[in-house]
């Protein structure tokens, strides 16, 4: 629209100004026809003058008032031998200085534009053309400039008629443009203001959402598109929402149908275990139970994450102090660090007490406590408890093998490992921190990891201290700041 405005105010301007320009040029034209043919008849009229009887300039001037009073439609000014121009009603100022140098040094019919002074007062001056030529004196060659002034007020009016036409015109047709525009935007952005709307809808999960199909134009083919896309996306939906039911299903039946053999494994176990003299049956049997453990863990796991994935897993809240939870999980895994040559370290300066769930929180430390010892090739691993107004957040640092930085999202993936030619000492079902993301998120908390080759890693949980608090800011930096982590320090 605003290109079209512009396009209509240049067209206008040049419109008028093309106009004007003829108009004065027909003026100009008309006023030397004028002139040129009231010069040959005041020449004429002259020839048969008697100088004798009458004055030379006395005869100019009545033939010249003659002349314009019959025309009506310029005025005469002659150069006078003593007393300059003479004329009545006009003021010589109307005559410019360059047109009398003009005529009075070659012969011919000058024009030159000017401002029409009138000696009355009365009229004001209007814009005029001054046409200026030369009369010769009967019987000698003495030469008299005259001028012929033409007032431009007809054709002043006539341009300020058109320039109003012009605008008026403009006017209307901006208005008309304006009207067309907004009709035609309003009739193009509101199918597709509706797909906007329709397609937040869909991503929103309102699947039944379809937008009002109208015409056959490109509008009503995008309507349809998105239709069928929707209808595509509910039933393609429908289908994955269908398997992953079984999926869920599939693994918590598998999970529970294992439970049974299990029990009678073990009970099998127990039972010839009776001779402790046989050191191969001895051998036999920790083995088959310490398999059996891990496979009872994949189990509780498998479980477990089918709850997650169900959405049926819920917290059961408790006021509890964090501290507390980090020393009994540290005292449960001392042994295996013992065993491992890791020493653990716990810093803590008070008491931190948030509304949680303990059974989950402990769990997350759990599995935070056994990857680290797991890792820290006999390196200290460094556990900080600390917390603000709105957070505790509970920090597990050690120094072993570490990881790459890309991997640390993909260390929550369930049964990922970063070196899977690398031997576990611990047992494990592989799915420890994807349950434990899985709980720092029930609690609206945070489960974050940072690691580096050879550096080792370091886990940050925070969650907050009141059941679906906002954490404003952190307790705990993303990364450990015990060596050269600049520019890690971001959240």
């Amino acid at each position: 629209m605003s290109s079209s405005l512009v396009i209509l105010v240049v067209g206008g301007f040049f419109l008028v100004r093309q106009a004007t320009a003829g108009i004065v040029e027909a003026k100009r034209t008309s006023a030397i026809a004028e002139t040129t043919a009231t010069i040959n008849r005041i020449q004429g009229q002259l020839r048969d003058t008697d100088l004798r009887t009458a004055s030379l300039y006395e005869r100019l001037n009545r033939l010249a008032d003659d002349a314009a009073s019959q025309s009506g439609q310029y005025h005469v000014l002659i150069q006078g031998p003593v007393s300059g121009l003479i004329s009545q009603g006009v003021s010589p100022d109307s005559v410019p200085a360059d047109l009398t140098a003009q005529v009075g040094e070659s012969s011919g019919v000058w024009t030159a534009p000017t401002m029409v002074h009138y000696t009355d007062h009365v009229r004001p001056d209007v814009p005029g053309i001054v046409v200026g030529s030369t009369l010769w004196s009967p019987g000698s060659s003495q030469s008299i400039p005259v001028y012929f002034i033409f007032p431009e007020t007809q054709e002043v009016a006539t341009v300020a008629l058109l320039r109003r036409s012009v605008i008026s015109v403009g006017a209307l047709m901006a208005v008309a443009i304006a009207v067309t525009t907004y009709l035609a935007t309003r009739h193009i952005s509101r199918p597709i203001r509706q797909a906007s709307i329709t397609a937040s809808k869909l991503a929103g999960g309102d699947l039944d959402e379809r937008m009002v199909v109208r015409g056959t134009d490109d509008l009503a083919t995008l309507a349809s598109s998105m239709n069928d896309m929707a209808a595509q996306l509910d039933r393609r939906i429908g289908e994955l929402e269908r398997l992953s039911s079984l999926q869920q299903q599939f693994v918590s039946d598998v999970s529970h149908e294992l439970r049974t053999p299990m029990t009678t494994m073990r009970m099998a176990s127990e039972m010839i275990e009776a001779d402790p003299h046989d050191p191969v049956q001895v051998r036999s049997v920790e083995l088959m139970r310490a398999q059996m453990e891990r496979f009872e863990l994949l189990l509780a796991d498998l479980l477990e994450i089918s709850r997650f994935d169900a959405g049926a897993a819920q917290l059961a809240l408790e006021d509890c102090d964090i501290v507390e939870l980090v020393r009994s999980e540290i005292v449960d895994v001392t042994p295996l660090a013992d065993r491992l040559g890791v020493p653990i370290v716990l810093v803590a300066d008070c008491a931190q007490t948030a509304e949680v769930d303990p059974r989950r929180i402990s769990r997350i430390i759990r599995n935070l406590l056994a990857n680290a010892v797991e890792h820290a090739e006999g390196k200290v691993v460094e556990v900080t408890v600390v917390g603000n107004d709105c957070a505790v957040g509970v920090a597990v640092r050690d120094h072993g093998v570490g990881f790459e930085p890309w991997q640390a999202e993909k260390v929550f993936g369930r049964f990922w490992r970063g070196d899977p030619s690398r031997v576990r000492t611990v047992g494990g079902s592989g799915l420890g921190l994807a349950i434990s993301r899985q709980d720092a998120n029930l609690h609206h908390g945070w489960l974050t990891a940072w690691g580096r080759p050879g550096q080792g890693a370091f886990f940050r949980l925070v969650v907050p201290r009141q059941p679906g608090g906002v954490i404003v800011e952190s307790p705990l930096p993303p990364s450990p700041t015990d060596g050269d982590h600049a520019d890690d320090q971001e959240e």
